[in-house]
C-alpha cells in the first residue's frame, strides 16, 4: 500500500469515488436525500489537488482511500461552512482560538470497505497533517451525529477534540478539532 498526495492524474478517480460515497455514512433509510455539506466536482478535485490537500492511498494502482483538506476560501461557498466559519471564533484549542487563519477544514475521508481496519485511516490522517502543518497549526471538521463510526476513528485515531455540537439543515454534528502536528494514535 502507498500513501501519498494525490496527483491530477488521481482526480476522475477521487471524482467517482467521492460520487459514490457521498451518501455512505447515513442509514440505508436515508440514503437518497439531499446532502449537505461536500459534493465535489471534477473540478472541484482539481482545484484541492492543485492548491490544496488530498491523500491518497492506493493498493496496485488502486485508490483504496482518500482524505480531503484545504483552506476556508475553498469551502465557504457552502452554506455549511459559512455557517461554521460565523462561529469559528467561539472556539479554541487549548489556549488558541480557531479562526479562518490558523485552521483548515479537513475532510471528507473514504475507506474501501474491504481495507478497513488495517491502519489505513491512521496513515491517511498522519500523512495529511504533515502535508497541512507547515500551513495550518489545527484542522477542523464536522461529522454527523449518527455516524459514530467515524466519530469513534476521529477521536480516537485522530487525537480529534469535540469543541461544539451543532444543528444545520435538520441534522446534528459534532465539530471537532486537532492539531495538525499531532500524530493519529
Amino acid at each position: 500500500m502507498l500513501v501519498r498526495r494525490a496527483q491530477l492524474a488521481d482526480a476522475a478517480a477521487i471524482a467517482l469515488l467521492e460520487r459514490e460515497q457521498i451518501e455512505a455514512e447515513l442509514d440505508p433509510s436515508q440514503r437518497g436525500g439531499v446532502m449537505t455539506g461536500q459534493a465535489f466536482s471534477a473540478a472541484d478535485i482539481k482545484v484541492l489537488i492543485e492548491q490544496h490537500w488530498i491523500v491518497v492511498a492506493e493498493q496496485q494502482g488502486v485508490l483504496i482511500g482518500y482524505v480531503i483538506a484545504g483552506s476556508w476560501s475553498f469551502f465557504e461557498s457552502w452554506p455549511i461552512y459559512r455557517r461554521l466559519l460565523s462561529h469559528l471564533g467561539e472556539h479554541s484549542m487549548g489556549n488558541t482560538r480557531l479562526s479562518k487563519h490558523n485552521c483548515c477544514q479537513y475532510g471528507p475521508i473514504w475507506i474501501n470497505p474491504h481495507h478497513r481496519g488495517q491502519g489505513l485511516f491512521s496513515a491517511l490522517v498522519t500523512q495529511l497533517k504533515q502535508e497541512v502543518s507547515s500551513h495550518y497549526p489545527f484542522m477542523l471538521t464536522f461529522i454527523a451525529e449518527e455516524n459514530e463510526h467515524s466519530f469513534n476513528a476521529h477521536t480516537h485515531k485522530a487525537a480529534m477534540h469535540v469543541v461544539d455540537f451543532f444543528g444545520f439543515d435538520g441534522r446534528d454534528y459534532y465539530l471537532l478539532a486537532c492539531a495538525s502536528h499531532t500524530s493519529p494514535k
